[in-house]
């Protein structure tokens, strides 16, 4: 039997590093296991914040997850696992994991998500060079690859240039670029650039899911997750809200090719009923 599994130092967290990872995750210990292996095969340092708010004991009691923790801090990745209890709904969770973080940049990525070799290299190259906000890999569902949706595909459109501010209108004429992130289809769209090794693309996006790189004061800048206190705990679309504040301030973009892979579990937020976007809306005065 393996020893206790130490929770981890705090105070590790309280100085500026270059990047972390930050993980929600309740009820999900073989998922989270899966993503973390994803982790502890990138070729970049960083910490990571786990935050549990599993209904029974935390997810870091399953030994898979323990193991890959351990493997995590024995390669230079300081890991701080913490229970964060009650739950207040997803915006709070996440207002929590960034008010842990003091890196320049910070990775919001969920436990259902594995990142193949590289796939965090590219996303801080592609954020350095771009100067946004943000970037993202939207994961792939490969039970689709057979599903071919051209017209889903259709709403791809790479930047020409720069990335440069955007004020989307939700549900306006740019809302469909997200279908181009449903099934498959950027697995798709990847194949026909025909990219060389190395090679990369920012593209227009509406919103990313579940693997997304922020500049963590920008993210701060336009209130991170703070309009947590103005919607129900049951809820969805906190993303949605941060990433068209940050996209009108400062810009954001999708990057392929996409290293993100969906591991297509059943989903831990079946009530969508309330989307955050339609409580609080997404202006906002342009940030200094």
């Amino acid at each position: 039997m393996s020893r206790p599994l130490e929770t981890g130092d705090p105070y590790a967290f309280a100085h500026e590093r270059d990047l972390d990872v930050l993980v929600p995750t309740r009820n999900r210990p073989v998922e989270l296991a899966v993503a973390l292996a994803g982790l502890a095969a990138q070729d970049v340092g960083f910490g990571v914040v786990v935050s549990d708010q599993s209904d029974a004991e935390p997810a870091w009691c399953h030994p898979a997850v323990a193991g890959v923790v351990r493997a995590l801090r024995h390669f230079g990745h300081p890991v701080l696992l913490g229970q964060h209890l009650p739950r207040r709904g997803l915006a709070e969770h996440r207002g929590y994991l960034l008010s842990c973080s003091r890196a320049r940049y910070v990775l919001f990525l969920d436990d259902d998500i594995w990142l193949e070799p590289g796939s965090v290299a590219r996303m801080l190259t592609a954020i350095r060079q771009l100067g946004c906000g943000f970037v993202g890999n939207a994961p792939h569902g490969v039970s689709y690859v057979d599903d071919h949706r051209p017209a889903e595909e259709s709403s791809f459109e790479e930047w020409d240039g720069p990335v440069r501010p955007e004020r989307l209108d939700v549900r306006g004429s740019q809302w469909s670029r997200h279908t181009v992130h449903s099934a498959a289809n950027l697995l798709h769209i990847t194949d026909r650039l025909g990219l060389a090794p190395g090679e990369w693309r920012a593209y227009k996006v509406a919103w990313i899911g579940a693997c997304v790189l922020y500049d963590r004061a920008k993210l701060v800048a336009v209130g991170g997750y703070g309009f947590w206190t103005e919607v129900p705990a049951v809820h969805a679309g906190e993303d949605v809200v941060v990433q068209l504040r940050v996209q009108a301030a400062y810009g954001g973009a999708g990057v392929v090719p996409s290293g993100a892979y969906h591991l297509e579990s059943p989903t831990t937020v079946p009530d969508r009923e309330v989307q955050c976007f339609d409580v609080v809306g997404v202006a906002g005065d342009p940030v200094g």
